[in-house]
């Protein structure tokens, strides 16, 4: 009987776990790790980031496997829904595609007119002003389309916020484009890494409804360089100790 009873306790306390392990995941903090180098210099292949829930209220994309009934009708709104504003980072699931999930920053948000001019950013007629500072060093191997070494970085005066940009190339496809006008309830977004990023300049990506926003990022937790989370032996040599706990701005 004693048996009986700790094994109906033990597995009441795994459902509990799982229970908690799922509210928090779907209102407070879910983990993502970054994949790719569209978000350098700020975000690099092998961090690991909470993003916040709560940051712009909860959709159907809130929840594990993006819940929603066969006609997709529950959650079809946003609840307790808060604005996000430019600068944010956030991840999100664009409209063409539900399964796979995107980090960018928010450039521009519903009525703004946005046109990237020469690879500079021109918002209401307002030109977003940068600066040429010291180049960036990249270190990752596992980079595709660009091999590893020196990059051009700038600073962006970006409202009120100074954010660290990489630009490249000069004339890039999407260093020139048409103007883009942000509709009612959707957000322009880019990557930080201008030439590498696949974003709202792009028609597979576009706007981003404000439903698709998961979440903002706040925080690395962790962070491997050149290597993956399950290659355990190789963490002494692989942990970037300076950037744990450190905030995503």
């Amino acid at each position: 009987m004693k048996i009986k009873n700790k094994l109906i306790n033990n597995i009441v306390s795994i459902f509990i776990a799982i229970f908690v392990a799922i509210l928090i995941r779907s209102f407070l903090f879910e983990p993502f790790n970054i994949p790719s180098g569209s978000m350098k210099p700020n975000l690099l292949v092998g961090d690991f980031i909470f993003v916040s829930k709560y940051s712009y209220g909860y959709s159907r994309h809130s929840f594990p496997f993006s819940l929603a009934d066969a006609k997709g009708e529950i959650f079809k709104e946003k609840y307790f829904e808060k604005k996000p504003e430019r600068g944010d980072i956030i991840v999100f699931k664009t409209p063409e595609n539900n399964r796979t999930d995107y980090i960018k920053r928010i450039i521009g948000i519903p009525g703004d007119e946005i046109k990237i001019t020469n690879g500079s950013i021109i918002i209401n007629n307002n030109t977003i002003y940068k600066k040429k500072i010291e180049e960036f060093i990249d270190t990752d191997t596992g980079q595709i389309i660009i091999e590893k070494g020196r990059r051009r970085q700038y600073l962006e005066y970006f409202f009120d916020k100074e954010i660290k940009v990489l630009d490249l190339y000069d004339n890039t496809f999407a260093d020139n484009t048409n103007e883009f006008r942000v509709p009612e309830n959707k957000y322009f977004v880019m990557g930080d890494n201008r030439d590498n990023s696949q974003d709202s300049r792009f028609s597979n990506v576009g706007f981003i409804p404000s439903e698709n926003i998961i979440g903002k990022a706040q925080f690395i937790f962790f962070s491997l360089e050149n290597s993956r989370f399950l290659e355990i032996w190789k963490w002494p040599t692989s942990i970037r100790y300076n950037r744990i706990f450190k905030k995503i701005q």
